[in-house]
């Protein structure tokens, strides 16, 4: 009976030491090979293959503990998918917690105003940890992946901040861009002004993309927009240069010549009255808004002073003169 007992009683002993360990364990930094140490979980993977990647990854345990670990918590099963980094400081309480929150590491690619599509695409092809599943696709047979076969590509996205996870695809997040542009468009839709001579959204668009390319300075948007409500309303051609550009497209070498605004194309608002086709840039939300809402303005003409402000005039005498002034150093 004795004997039993303190057989007993070593196994008891043995198995508080054990789990004295383990908690002794959990709270400690996990040794790394680097100072930070990062894994894509995939869908699929069990407990024990995430242990033993993030092992072959660079984390200094026993794989064994880590399963158990993973296994005894009652969490293993909640684990999800995506890409992870840990750092020095991170103990398997800490790395179980990150993969069951999805704590993801995430990247950004910034998208800017007034770009084109062109522009875009270069971007997210640069984009750390990007899919390039768009690399070998036309612009159409990207609108088509995005579920808008037919749909000329300029204009339609958002020029924001993206977050993604590494390894996403360029497509994910190009469809992000695209949702949030129906939506800043519908909701400046929505919010147009009585009397705006506009008669869609598509319409919208491509007003606001001709504002943001003609001024980046905030308070002159709205002034922009209302010189080419005025043109719109009495039927005058809106003759502004960056629909010009877009249409010259890759052939424009900074340049523009006479004859290129004497050449016709669909962009070129020389010879053609009313909007371009298609957008010509990617426009933000207040370029969306000034061309929903333009200033209440009596001019027809602006020009660039050269400061990034502009001069509006009435009539072209003084408009002539501004340009004299301004842009071919006339007094």
């Amino acid at each position: 009976m004795k004997f039993l007992r303190r057989l007993f009683l070593l196994g008891l002993l043995a198995a508080l030491g054990a789990a004295g360990a383990v908690a002794w364990w959990l709270h400690q930094p996990l040794r790394l090979a680097a100072p930070a140490v990062e894994l894509s979980v995939e869908p699929g993977m069990t407990p024990r293959t995430i242990a033993e990647a993030w092992i072959a990854a660079g984390v200094q345990t026993s794989p064994r503990w880590l399963y158990e670990w993973f296994r005894w918590s009652g969490e293993a099963r909640r684990i999800r998918a995506g890409n992870y980094e840990i750092t020095a400081g991170t103990t398997p309480r800490d790395l179980l917690e990150k993969m069951v929150l999805g704590d993801e590491t995430l990247v950004t690619v910034r998208l800017i105003e007034g770009w084109t599509f062109r522009q875009f695409r270069a971007e997210l092809a640069k984009a750390q940890g990007l899919r390039p599943d768009t690399a070998a696709m036309s612009d159409d047979q990207i609108m088509e992946a995005l579920g808008r076969p037919g749909v000329h590509p300029e204009g339609r996205f958002f020029p924001d901040t993206y977050a993604y996870s590494k390894g996403s695809s360029d497509l994910a997040v190009l469809r992000r861009a695209l949702h949030a542009m129906d939506r800043r468009l519908a909701t400046a839709w929505e919010q147009r002004a009585a009397g705006v001579p506009l008669r869609s959204p598509d319409e919208a668009l491509i007003l606001a993309s001709i504002v943001e390319k003609e001024t980046g300075l905030e308070s002159d948007r709205g002034l922009v927009a209302g010189v080419f409500a005025n043109r719109l309303r009495i039927g005058m051609r809106l003759q502004t240069d960056p629909t010009v550009i877009y249409g010259l497209g890759e052939a424009f070498d900074g340049n523009l010549r006479r004859r290129d605004l004497e050449t016709d194309t669909p962009y070129n608002t020389y010879t053609r009255a009313g909007l371009p086709p298609t957008p010509i840039a990617m426009p933000g939300k207040r370029s969306l808004l000034a061309a929903v809402n333009p200033e209440t303005t009596r001019a027809l003409y602006f020009v660039a002073r050269g400061d990034g402000t502009s001069v509006f005039s009435e009539n072209l005498a003084d408009h002539n003169r501004a340009v004299n002034r301004y842009q071919r150093g006339g007094k």
